[in-house]
């Protein structure tokens, strides 16, 4: 049976979660990648290179954020977030931004490894999701 989650209930599944879909939209349409993120006071914080995501997110900055917990086809949840993209500027700031995701995962890949050994590289984007909503729904 399907339910509604009440918007506590989807900050939570948020919160739990570790990789969700960024959602956002680019001059040939809509654009969907994996993202490692936090969830942290309210906001989601992630990093990246620069790329097509970055390039998308700076044009457009309404995007969303898709996480889901699944156990099997008949028992998951999934909750959305909406926000607005806003990259994180000062070099003290991503440093505790980086800090806190290194916390997070502790096994970054390479290019994650550079970015956080220089939080004011101009290369590596440290960026939020400022939440404006969440919603969810859960089967079974």
């Amino acid at each position: 049976m399907t339910k509604f989650l009440t918007e506590a209930e989807a900050i939570e599944l948020v919160k739990a979660g570790k990789i969700g879909r960024l959602g956002c939209v680019d001059q040939e349409g809509p654009y969907v990648v994996p993202i490692n993120y936090l969830l942290d006071d309210g906001e989601i914080y992630s990093h990246a290179l620069p790329g097509k995501k970055i390039n998308a997110m700076r044009a457009e900055p309404r995007v969303c954020l898709q996480v889901d917990h699944i156990q099997d086809d008949l028992h998951w949840s999934s909750a959305i977030v909406f926000g607005r993209f806003e990259e994180i500027r000062s070099p003290q700031r991503r440093r505790v931004v980086i800090s806190k995701l290194l916390t997070g995962f502790p096994k970054m890949t390479p290019v994650e490894t550079m970015i956080v050994q220089d939080a004011a590289a101009p290369d590596s984007i440290v960026f939020k999701i400022v939440v404006d909503r969440v919603t969810g729904v859960q089967e079974g």
